[in-house]
């Protein structure tokens, strides 16, 4: 089975890790801090396999560098030049495999144009969207426009 759990970042953030409950490997998603996800991958006794990166924010991408020096991990994030270490860009209709489990990607511009979110069909459904939804509203829009962002919903909302 696989399970998320929160890894508390920064002030008021949090980077998710994903773990496969038979494998000594996880899969993290928008590492904007490599700190805490080292000292919990070292008091787990884990290793990084996967990076999903949501967007070019620093709060999102500011570990990849440390978490890519140390642990070699596959990286799947945005076509954007402006985010190093991406070994595998993608964008609306691609796909990747993260530890086992099928992820579409989405490409939800709002937040920022370049931003994607990874959703893993199935029962439970997971949805990584990055700073494009939150539990209590949307995020703010940096460079796309109020119908990018309103569009980007729609199609979250329209996953099952």
């Amino acid at each position: 089975m696989l399970t998320v759990m929160p890894i508390p970042a920064f002030q008021d953030n949090y980077i998710w890790v994903l773990r496969q409950d038979t494998q000594d490997r996880v899969a993290v998603v928008d590492p904007g801090d490599a700190d805490p996800v080292i000292a919990w991958l070292e008091q787990e006794k884990l290793t990084l396999d996967t990076i999903l990166v949501t967007h070019h924010h620093k709060d999102h991408t500011g570990g990849l560098q440390a978490l890519t020096e140390r642990y070699a991990p596959q990286v799947y994030g945005p076509d954007n030049e402006a985010i190093p270490g991406i070994l595998h860009r993608v964008g609306e209709g691609d796909e990747c495999r993260v530890l086992g489990r099928r992820f579409e990607v989405y490409a939800v511009p709002g937040h920022t144009l370049d931003h994607i979110a990874f959703h893993a069909p199935g029962t439970p459904g997971l949805l990584f969207a990055g700073d494009t939804l939150f539990s209590g509203g949307c995020g703010r829009l940096f460079e796309g426009s109020p119908q990018q962002m309103q569009e980007s919903l729609a199609t979250l909302d329209a996953l099952p």
